[in-house]
């Protein structure tokens, strides 16, 4: 545990730093809040209706909440993630010793934890780092099967397995991993993963069909042309480390397949199978692939180690190099913990008491987008003063996570009835308006009403907007 033990410790550190981002929380977090703190059979009828596919890991969370007690719900949330990281991180610096040796590992192990992304979600309450650690174990465990025989194969290929099922049923695009396993497996092992493969998907099968009349949930993913240069970017990096690696002395094979096959096919397969479905159904967001990276960890590390087991100005080289990426990080690292610059962050407290104090008692209360009201359900006494005209039956009620709303022609007329409205939104309102609810909820106050005043926090713009003479 040695070559682990610096990228272990370092992503502890960092995920621990600045961890409660001063009491703000994400809005999917909120989600996971939300749903997770519900009972069982509450829970059990959410998931038939919404959110299918992180039910898992929304019990899990359930359970968590039950054995805290009153302990911070932040802290809570945001832990696991924090231990899956850095379970994460243990499973790429082991998996690098076994590709090419202990000091490859150990970069690669450092590498991962610096990695701003990494940073990102090891403070999230979503299942993304936990995701992010199984499938790198799952790597490690086809590695180790591809090497063994007899019995000791076979309970490595049942570890592949299990490891990959829980993955994807934690989220279901954990499965595109497997097309970088494919591309992985020797000739000698394919029928035998194969095997594991299709065991993996027709365990998921039932989650796919439930959450495939689910779709709607996905249906405000857009083709982000910036994500997807981003990606891509981080793709042909990777590519040219496999190069450079090819350059450099070799140190001693290690393991049947070797670390650039194993790490370039799963940083770049699942992002390219998920890419190809863009003129089908844009799905791609980089934190549904996050395990990636681990490839991208495995290359740069094995670069430094090549570039330090060769002559001295390769040494020089990887020293600067090093310097260089830590120059990068560290500001970025101090980004991703300001709650500020994180558009979806909010103090979910201090909106709804900014939303209490920018109206009054009886006004009228209007979210853009509906699941913005996800700002206030943590603490619901605080607005039990406004009206939300725009629902037509609460989150337990209809049992999903933002409750329904009517349609647009009811919301406009209640709208257009009111004389003051206090309006929940963020500085994307704008993109909103491609919904036919949102698109009237932004055209009646805007011709109708006049703004009064606002309040701009992390995440939420709080607005009161009012008739003439009512401010």
């Amino acid at each position: 545990m040695s070559t682990a033990l610096p990228g272990v410790l370092l992503t502890l550190g960092l995920g621990l730093w600045g961890i409660r981002r001063d009491g703000t929380m994400w809005l999917d977090e909120m989600a996971t809040y939300e749903a997770s703190r519900r009972g069982l059979g509450e829970l059990w009828r959410t998931l038939g209706n919404v959110d299918a596919v992180h039910g898992l890991y929304y019990l899990l969370v359930h359970a968590l909440f039950g054995a805290t007690g009153d302990a911070d719900p932040l802290l809570v949330l945001r832990i696991p993630s924090v231990l899956a990281m850095g379970a994460a991180t243990a499973g790429v610096a082991l998996l690098g010793r076994r590709l090419a040796g202990a000091r490859a590992g150990a970069l690669a192990g450092v590498v991962f934890a610096l990695t701003p992304a990494v940073q990102r979600f090891a403070q999230e309450g979503r299942s993304y780092a936990v995701v992010c650690a199984l499938v790198v174990w799952a790597t490690y465990a086809l590695v180790d099967a591809v090497a063994k025989e007899g019995r000791r194969a076979r309970r490595a290929w049942f570890r592949y397995g299990a490891l990959m099922l829980v993955a994807c049923l934690l989220h279901e695009f954990a499965v595109f991993a497997l097309a970088g396993h494919a591309l992985t497996v020797p000739r000698a092992a394919r029928r035998r993963w194969a095997v594991a493969a299709a065991a993996v998907c027709t365990g998921l099968a039932p989650l796919v069909v439930v959450s495939r009349h689910q779709q709607g949930q996905v249906s405000w993913i857009r083709v982000d042309t910036g994500m997807y240069a981003d990606t891509l970017t981080v793709c042909l990096l990777g590519a040219g480390c496999a190069v450079l690696i090819g350059r450099l002395p070799r140190g001693p094979a290690k393991a049947p397949v070797g670390l650039v096959r194993v790490a370039l096919t799963l940083l770049v397969a699942p992002v390219g199978v998920l890419m190809l479905l863009t003129p089908v159904k844009p799905l791609f967001l980089d934190r549904y692939v996050l395990y990636c990276l681990c490839g991208l960890a495995l290359l740069v590390g094995g670069l430094l180690d090549r570039a330090l087991r060769g002559r001295r100005w390769h040494g020089v080289v990887a020293v600067i190099t090093a310097a260089a990426a830590l120059a990068f990080v560290l500001p970025e690292a101090r980004q991703l913990r300001d709650p500020a610059l994180h558009s979806g962050n909010a103090d979910a407290a201090a909106t709804a008491r900014a939303v209490r104090a920018v109206g009054r008692s009886g006004d009228a209360v209007v979210y853009m987008p509906a699941h913005h009201r996800g700002w206030v359900l943590p603490t619901p006494d605080t607005v039990a003063g406004l009206r939300d005209i725009a629902l037509d039956s609460g989150p337990d009620a209809s049992h999903t996570l933002y409750g329904v709303e009517a349609p647009a022609h009811v919301i406009r007329d209640r709208m257009t009835a009111e004389s003051r409205i206090v309006f929940v939104t963020d500085r994307s309102a704008g993109a909103a308006s491609r919904a036919e609810r949102e698109a009237t909820k932004l055209r009646v106050v805007q011709s109708l009403f006049e703004k009064c005043r606002t309040w701009q926090g992390p995440g939420p713009l709080v607005t009161l907007y009012a008739r003439p003479g009512h401010c």
